[in-house]
């Protein structure tokens, strides 16, 4: 199998190198050829590409920063998530690769699902649509909001299953309770944000088995849990490295780092790409039977980004829009969680002046139309002189 992946590595990468000018400049920067990277193991010889690098060459060579290796006529969607950063995506069955992860759920063809994930501008929604589909499940493409009416749907349609955040399942099915449905969703397949041992609890105490995936907008399905519920199942067709965070060069199995992507896709230039998440390998066979490496949860951030309600809110988009306000002396996001939901607070600290009334209104909508986050506004007198800008005070209990 290594022998058919280093292959079909090789294969990848000369395309990318003759069709993607980025990867090219990318390679040649590095006074490298394709020739050069015959294997997974030479591939640590190419430095770490970060989210922060993509976003900087899709402004300098936009849309896709030169990675993209076909026409962008030849696509079938191309999305926009927080960053900003383009994802475009190919005309293939299952592009995200989420149907491996959906099959291990349990998800077969018939059942119906609810998919909770958005569909507005960013992939999640779309690319979990396809991975259902592809196993032959009928969908209702909730999307994001309209709970009541989302409970009505998943009650006439008996929909058996649920894909999107685990906070939003508990939130659905409080609200159910609350309107007197009596649903039937009896599985569940969530990422975007961490899943508590106390909230896997409840919602298996409701009847609902649920299974933990991780993955990015940039990579698709990057693991996905099994019934042994041990670690992530990584994709065969994906090769992650776990790699140290300043040197980039691989870690051995056990041993945590940033996990570091490279698609074996010839429409797009995914390689050596440092998604910002820290994990390790578990090598051990799983229980399960199923052969392929895993990767212990999630570990943490390696840089200043972080996660809330399944997206990631940037510093830099923070700052780049409080920079509208003139009459913000000083600001910091504040992320809290309570009974299993995430809170975004926005302290900002006003000039004299500041008219104290409107300001906060103006911010929230603000935040709603560039940052796509939901916050609540605070003006207090005063932050620290060092205060970073995002606080989370979340715990995973």
């Amino acid at each position: 199998m290594s022998d058919q992946l280093n292959q079909k590595l090789q294969q990848t990468l000369t395309h990318l190198y003759t069709h993607a000018p980025g990867f090219k400049k990318r390679l040649d920067d590095a006074g490298l050829t394709p020739a050069d990277l015959q294997s997974v193991a030479d591939l640590s010889r190419l430095p770490v590409l970060r989210k922060d690098d993509l976003i900087e060459l899709q402004k300098q060579d936009p849309p896709f920063g030169g990675m993209l290796a076909v026409p962008l006529g030849n696509l079938r969607r191309v999305f926009q998530s927080p960053g900003p950063i383009n994802e475009p995506e190919p005309e293939t069955a299952d592009a995200g690769n989420w149907a491996p992860g959906l099959q291990a759920a349990g998800f077969k063809a018939g059942d119906v699902a609810i998919n909770a994930f958005g569909y507005h501008l960013t992939p999640a929604g779309a690319s979990l649509e396809d991975g259902l589909r592809t196993l032959g499940c009928v969908v209702i493409p909730g999307g994001i909001g309209n709970q009541e009416q989302q409970i009505q749907a998943c009650a006439s349609f008996a929909a058996s299953g649920y894909v999107g955040l685990p906070s939003y399942l508990k939130a659905l099915l409080d609200k159910a309770d609350e309107l007197g449905y009596t649903l039937n969703i009896n599985k569940a397949f969530v990422l975007a944000e961490p899943l508590p041992p106390s909230l896997r609890q409840e919602l298996k105490e409701r009847g609902v088995a649920v299974y933990q995936a991780y993955g990015t907008a940039e990579c698709g399905n990057l693991g996905y849990e099994c019934e042994a519920i041990n670690g992530w199942h990584i994709p065969d067709d994906v090769i992650v490295q776990i790699c140290d965070i300043n040197s980039g060069e691989p870690l051995p199995y056990g041993e945590s780092g940033e996990v570091v992507v490279t698609l074996l896709h010839e429409h797009y230039a995914i390689v050596r790409f440092g998604v910002g998440d820290l994990s390790s390998i578990i090598a051990e066979p799983c229980a399960c039977g199923r052969t392929s490496l895993r990767l212990n949860g999630w570990q943490g951030r390696v840089g200043a980004a972080t996660k809330v309600r399944g997206m990631f809110l940037h510093p830099k988009q923070l700052g780049d829009m409080m920079a509208r306000f003139s009459d913000v002396i000083a600001y910091q996001a504040v992320i809290t969680r309570a009974e299993h939901k995430d809170f975004l607070a926005l302290h900002v600290v006003l000039a004299p002046s500041a008219n104290s009334a409107a300001l906060p209104a103006a911010i929230q909508q603000t935040a709603r139309d560039t940052i796509k986050f939901r916050l609540e506004v605070e003006v207090v007198d005063a932050l620290p002189a060092n205060a970073p800008p995002i606080r989370d005070e979340r715990t995973w209990e």
